[in-house]
C-alpha cells in the first residue's frame, strides 16, 4: 500500500511538472518570429511604400510618437539631429532602410544630452 502511494505521488509530480513546462514554453501558438518593439525593419516598411515615415510609425508603433510626460522624442537621421516627429512627415518610406526607437537613457548614451523623451533613429537607404 505504501509503495502504491509513493508511485502515485511520483506520477502526480511528473504530471504537474509536465504541465508547468508546457506553460513556460510561451504558449505554443506562435504566428511567426517576434518583432522587436523598438525596431521597424525594412521588411515591415516594404508593406507601406506609399506612406510617410510618420504615418508608418503612427500605424505600427504609435507609442514612439509621445513620451509619458506628453513630450516628443527627437528625430535622428543618419546621425544628424532633425527635430521633432513632425519632420518625419516629409520623409518617404521608400528612402528609409530601418527605424529604431531609443529610450531617453539609451539616446543620451548614443547621441549626447537633451533627449529626455528618447529618440527615433532613421537609417536611410544607401544610394
Amino acid at each position: 500500500m505504501k509503495r502504491a502511494r509513493v508511485a502515485l505521488a511520483f506520477l502526480a509530480v511528473l504530471a504537474v511538472s509536465g504541465i508547468l513546462a508546457a506553460c513556460a514554453s510561451g504558449g505554443g501558438s506562435s504566428s511567426g518570429p517576434r518583432r522587436n518593439a523598438n525596431v521597424i525593419s525594412s521588411e515591415e516598411l516594404a508593406e507601406f511604400t506609399n506612406l510617410t515615415v510618420h504615418d508608418v510609425i503612427r500605424r505600427l508603433r504609435p507609442r514612439w510618437l509621445t513620451a509619458r510626460g506628453g513630450g516628443e522624442p527627437q528625430v535622428i537621421m543618419d546621425g544628424a539631429r532633425m527635430g521633432t516627429p513632425s519632420t518625419l512627415q516629409s520623409i518617404s518610406v521608400s528612402d528609409v532602410e530601418a527605424l529604431r526607437f531609443h529610450s531617453a537613457s539609451d539616446a543620451t548614451l548614443r547621441f549626447g544630452t537633451n533627449y529626455p523623451n528618447g529618440a527615433i533613429e532613421v537609417t536611410s537607404r544607401a544610394r
